[in-house]
């Protein structure tokens, strides 16, 4: 089978970087599903992890964590799908990626995918979703059930992926007041679009526009951008007993005892820790995924998909991650069928 794969991790634009390579087919066993791959999204996930550095791999490495296509075969102790079902999933960074004609992946971290949408706009909406989703649900502990319309969310990197899918989730779903970060024309549009209540700009003071806005103070926080050059700014203007979750690794020491005269919570996301770690709660994932499925289908929550590429080749990949790595994509970039 075809798969684009690395073995040494160089700059993008070296034609080494990633590269065409032919496969031996998997074998779906226990509870994996055996994918016929149609679409994959690129992250900046696949970025850091293809980014330079010493390291050679004795085999070639499969990248991608964001797919959707066909189930082929099922494993012994698969229950949740059948052949022929149409998924959508993001994976587990702990195994060979999905940057190939077929991939194996475990159901209970699969769903099936809106009927709505094409495959590629499938494709676009797991790896974002999830950790949207997480960060508020699980992490930062929004409560579904409970009026939120007196509180706030402030979202940090509103127009990304991740941004896109947790203004929706924020306003949509739970009926919190969203502030979203934005820094451009186009930016700011796409984050109202989404169901921002407001737009300010991460690159000027926070504290300072949100009192523009007629508020000191924010519920919680999300930060899907540059965590150490907004910690202090989330220190400042976190309501006291709120929380604070981030999805960007820092780069220095965070300083915690700031948070502490307030009694703020604050929590990491990273969604690929319930498949890495096996978790006793790992089927949650199909759960979700299920959902958004329905949410989608029904008209509450729209795709984030804004750019789609073909074919899916080294060449074609190679510049979905030049583009990412530019760092002004708005929404979501897809690449879609097989030469």
């Amino acid at each position: 089978m075809k798969a684009i794969a690395l073995t040494r991790y160089l700059p993008i634009e070296k034609p080494e970087s990633l590269q065409d390579i032919e496969f031996d087919m998997p074998m779906a066993r226990g509870h994996d599903l055996l994918v016929r791959i149609d679409a994959v999204s690129v992250n900046p996930v696949d970025t850091k992890v293809r980014a330079p550095k010493a390291l050679v791999e004795d085999e070639p490495k499969v990248l991608g964590w964001d797919a959707c296509g066909l189930v082929v075969a099922v494993g012994e102790e698969v229950s949740l799908f059948k052949e022929g079902d149409r998924v959508f999933y993001a994976g587990d960074i702990s195994r060979t990626g999905c940057n190939a004609e077929f991939h194996l992946v475990d159901e209970r971290i699969v769903g099936i995918a809106p009927e709505s949408q094409t495959p590629a706009q499938a494709a676009a909406m797991p790896l974002t979703t999830i950790t949207a989703w997480e960060s508020l649900f699980d992490r930062l502990l929004v409560d579904l059930d409970a009026d939120n319309s007196q509180r706030s969310i402030l979202i940090i990197g509103g127009a990304g992926g991740v941004g896109s899918m947790a203004i929706q989730l924020a306003s949509r779903l739970a009926g919190l007041s969203v502030i979203a970060t934005a820094s451009r024309s186009d930016s700011i549009a796409w984050c109202e679009k989404m169901g921002a209540n407001h737009v300010i700009n991460h690159h000027s003071d926070i504290a300072a526009q949100l009192s523009e806005l007629g508020t000191n103070e924010v519920d919680y926080i999300l930060c899907c951008n540059d965590t150490d050059t907004h910690f202090e700014a989330m220190v400042e203007v976190i309501k006291p007993q709120g929380a604070i979750c981030c999805m960007v690794d820092s780069r220095g020491r965070l300083d915690m005892n700031a948070l502490k005269a307030k009694s703020v919570s604050f929590s990491w996301e990273f969604m690929f820790t319930r498949p890495k770690f096996r978790t006793e709660d790992m089927i949650e994932q199909h759960h979700l995924l299920s959902e958004v499925s329905r949410l989608i289908d029904e008209g509450t929550l729209q795709g984030t998909l804004t750019k789609t590429m073909s074919p899916i080749n080294a060449e074609t990949l190679r510049a979905a991650h030049a583009e990412i790595e530019r760092g002004a994509m708005i929404g979501k970039l897809v690449v879609s069928d097989w030469e």
